[in-house]
């Protein structure tokens, strides 16, 4: 039996994985399709989607999936789901990202081309780091995050665990975002972010519910 390696997520962010996963595991003998819970299709680009329970069960070596959702809460729940099927979460890197040195990277991680992850940075689990975005040094992001294309986050930035940053984000040294707050496309974020909110604009101002 071979190893069975599956995209969790048919849908844009999933068919943006599936070319990286595909080219780092060109020489292996394995079986890769798609996973989603309510397909739409029985195929995408060439590859085959299944349900998570054909997925779990199908007869394999071993099964180990990367989670292809941007939803951070979903991402976290997709993960508890495999582990508990004890299915593998693993990270997809694409061959020109750049790591530099002492970066910890927790399990799942997604980095599209031309990421680049400097010096001495802290990560947690099934961090997406999207197309052309940047950490810079000793900054420390926690679980579940996700950078939309194009963000910059300079040094010693402090990022809590499911915090989204949209894309074009510009994220000023030494600043601290609080857990599951959202920092939207294009602001440019001078103080701190508490938890649980949005910001937007330039600088970045919470943005006021209406």
């Amino acid at each position: 039996m071979k190893p069975l390696y599956g995209v969790y997520g048919a849908s844009g962010c999933g068919r943006g994985v599936m070319p990286l996963l595909r080219r780092q595991l060109a020489t292996a003998d394995v079986e890769l399709v798609f996973i989603d819970d309510d397909p739409a299709a029985d195929a995408a680009n060439g590859h085959p989607i299944w349900t998570f329970d054909r997925f779990a069960s199908e007869p394999a070596s071993q099964r180990l999936a990367a989670l292809a959702v941007a939803n951070a809460g979903v991402r976290e729940m997709l993960d508890q789901r495999c582990r508990s099927a004890g299915i593998d979460v693993i990270g997809v890197s694409a061959g020109n990202v750049v790591v530099m040195d002492d970066v910890e990277i927790g399990p799942g991680a997604l980095l599209s081309p031309f990421v680049t992850l400097t010096s001495n940075i802290r990560i947690g689990r099934c961090f997406h780091g999207n197309l052309y975005s940047y950490v810079e040094h000793d900054c420390v992001i926690g679980d579940y995050v996700t950078f939309a294309p194009g963000v910059r986050c300079n040094g010693n930035v402090t990022i809590g665990s499911h915090a989204y940053i949209g894309s074009g984000a510009i994220i000023r040294q030494g600043i601290s975002i609080g857990a599951s707050a959202t920092v939207g496309m294009g602001a440019v974020v001078t103080k701190d972010v508490p938890p649980g909110v949005t910001v937007i604009g330039n600088p970045a101002r919470i943005m006021e519910k209406k």
